[in-house]
C-alpha cells in the first residue's frame, strides 16, 4: 500500500538556530516549594513532537512521562500543544518515519521551542526555533535484548535517535546512566542535562484512596509491558522457588505486550496457576487497587533508563524489590536491590522482605520521603529551568550571529550533582525569539 506524507496532518516543521549550537543545558536547584519557580523562566509556547502512541497500554512509560510533564508545564503556566501523527499505518516504525519525513515539509510553526522526544524530531533542521532533544530512554541500549524483526526495527530506531541527539540544540535526558549510554552508542559530545522522570502525586494519592482493596496472604505486585528486557520470566522462576517458602503467596503480573505468549507457556510449565496472577492491562483506577492490595512491588528488569513503575510503587507505600542494573540504583534507593539474571536472589529478595515486616514498613516510609522529590510541580520547573533561554538586554548584530554560527559545540562535561538524577548547566541562551506567529 502506498501512503502519501500528504495525508499526515497537524504536522509543524520546527527549526532551531545555528546560534543556539554553543548553547548547554541546565538543571536549577530544585524550588522552594512545588511548582515554584524562577521569575526569570518566562510561560512559553512548547511543541511536543511525539509519534508515541497516546495511551498507557500502547505507549508505556514513554507516555506516561510525557503527558505528565505536560501536565507540569502547563500548570505551570506554558503552553503545550502535541504535534503527532494525523493518522496510523498500523506499523509503529512506519509511522515514525512517515511522520518525521513529514516535518521537513511545514514552513510555519509558532512556539518558543519544540521538544522532540526520542527519535521524533531528528529530521529538523537547524532554524529560528530552539529545538530540544528529550531522550526517554537510549534504543541502542535496549535493542541488546531484542530477536528478530523487533530487534531489526529498533536498530533503526535508534539510528535515527542518534541522529536527533546529535542535531538537536540542547540535549535533555532521564538519569545518568541514559546521558552513559547515549555517550557511548550515539558518540554525543554535546553537553547533556538531566531531568528525572515524574508523578503526579496528588492525582495518584486521590487514586489510591478512592480504590481501596481487600489484602489477603502475601501479595507482591509487578507491572510493566512484556519485553525481554524486563524479564518477567525471572519472576516466574523466583515464583517456583517461593511458593513452599511463603504461606498464601500471590504473584500478580499487570500488563501485556510481545512476550505475553511465552510468559503463559513457561507459567504452565511451572503449574504456577495458584500462585501467579495476570492481572492484564487496566486501567488507573483499577492500578490504583493493585497497589492497595500488594505488599511488596518486584520488577527484575535489566534494562530501564529510569522506570516510572518504581516511582508508582514509592507513592503507594509499596516496598520494591529489584535488579541492580541500568538506572534502577539511581532511582531505587531504599528498597533491596539483587543481583541481576539471578532468580535465586531475586526470590531471597522477596523472602527478605516476607519474613522482615518492620523492615518493610521502614522501607515504605523512606520511599514515600524519597518520591516527593519526582513530583510533577517541581520536575517540571526543573525542565523549565533546564531548557530556559537566558534573556540578553539586546538582540546580537549581524556580526555576532556570525560568530555564534561559525563558534563549535561545547564538549565540555558539567561538575558532579549531588543528586544522581540531577544535574547542574548553564540555561540555554539565545536572543529573543524571531519565530514567526499563525
Amino acid at each position: 500500500m502506498t501512503v502519501r506524507l500528504t495525508q499526515i496532518k497537524r504536522c509543524r516543521v520546527l527549526a532551531v538556530s545555528p546560534a543556539l549550537r554553543t548553547s548547554e543545558g541546565a538543571l536549577n536547584r530544585p524550588p522552594e516549594q512545588p511548582g515554584e519557580t524562577d521569575a526569570r523562566h518566562a510561560a512559553r509556547r512548547l511543541g511536543f513532537i511525539t509519534a508515541i502512541p497516546q495511551s498507557v497500554h500502547r505507549g508505556s512509560g514513554c507516555y506516561v512521562g510525557i503527558a505528565t510533564l505536560a501536565a507540569g508545564l502547563r500548570a505551570l503556566g506554558n503552553h503545550v500543544e502535541f504535534i503527532q501523527p494525523g493518522f496510523r499505518t498500523g506499523s509503529h516504525l512506519a509511522d515514525q518515519y512517515l511522520f518525521n519525513q513529514s516535518l521537513r515539509h511545514r514552513k510555519s510553526w509558532d512556539f518558543d521551542a519544540v521538544v522532540g522526544f526520542d527519535l521524533d524530531g531528528y529530521t529538523l533542521r537547524p532554524g529560528r526555533v530552539p529545538h530540544i532533544a528529550n531522550i526517554k530512554g537510549v534504543l541502542a541500549d535496549a535493542v541488546r535484548f531484542e530477536q528478530g524483526f523487533t530487534r531489526v526495527a529498533m536498530t533503526r530506531q535508534a539510528r535515527w535517535e542518534g541522529e536527533h541527539a546529535r542535531r538537536a540544540d540542547l540535549i535533555v535526558t532521564i538519569s545518568e546512566y541514559c546521558r552513559e549510554r547515549m555517550r557511548e552508542f550515539y558518540k554525543v559530545t554535546a553537553p547533556i542535562a538531566i531531568v528525572p522522570e515524574l508523578i503526579d502525586l496528588a492525582a495518584w494519592r486521590k487514586l489510591f484512596r478512592a480504590n481501596p482493596a481487600d489484602r489477603d496472604g502475601f501479595t507482591v505486585l509487578c507491572v510493566c509491558r512484556f519485553y525481554p528486557r524486563k524479564r518477567v520470566a525471572l519472576l516466574l522462576e523466583a515464583a517456583h522457588m517461593l511458593r513452599g517458602r511463603i504461606p498464601d503467596l500471590e504473584i500478580r503480573i499487570a500488563g501485556g505486550g510481545p512476550e505475553a505468549a511465552s510468559l503463559h507457556a513457561r507459567w504452565r510449565d511451572l503449574q504456577l496457576e495458584s500462585v501467579v496472577t495476570w492481572v492484564g492491562e487496566v486501567t488507573r483506577s483499577g492500578l490504583a487497587r493493585e497497589y492497595n492490595r500488594a505488599d511488596i512491588f518486584c520488577l527484575p528488569s535489566v534494562q530501564e533508563g529510569f522506570g516510572i513503575a518504581f516511582l508508582e510503587a514509592m507513592a503507594a507505600g509499596k516496598p520494591i524489590v529489584a535488579a541492580r542494573a541500568a538506572a534502577v540504583p539511581e532511582v531505587v534507593r531504599d528498597g533491596v536491590l539483587v543481583e541481576p539474571e539471578n532468580a535465586e536472589a531475586l526470590a531471597d529478595g522477596i523472602w527478605q522482605l516476607w519474613r522482615d515486616p518492620a523492615r518493610r514498613e521502614e522501607i515504605a516510609h523512606q520511599q514515600q520521603l524519597t518520591v516527593e522529590r519526582y513530583d510533577m510541580l517541581r520536575v517540571a520547573g526543573e525542565f523549565q529551568a533546564a531548557t530556559s533561554p537566558r534573556p540578553q538586554s539586546s538582540p546580537p548584530d549581524s556580526a555576532a550571529r556570525d560568530r555564534l554560527r561559525a563558534a563549535p559545540r561545547s564538549t565540555a562535561e558539567p561538575s558532579p550533582a549531588p543528586h544522581p538524577a540531577g544535574s547542574s548547566r548553564t540555561p540555554l541562551q539565545r536572543g529573543p525569539s524571531t519565530a514567526t506567529r499563525h
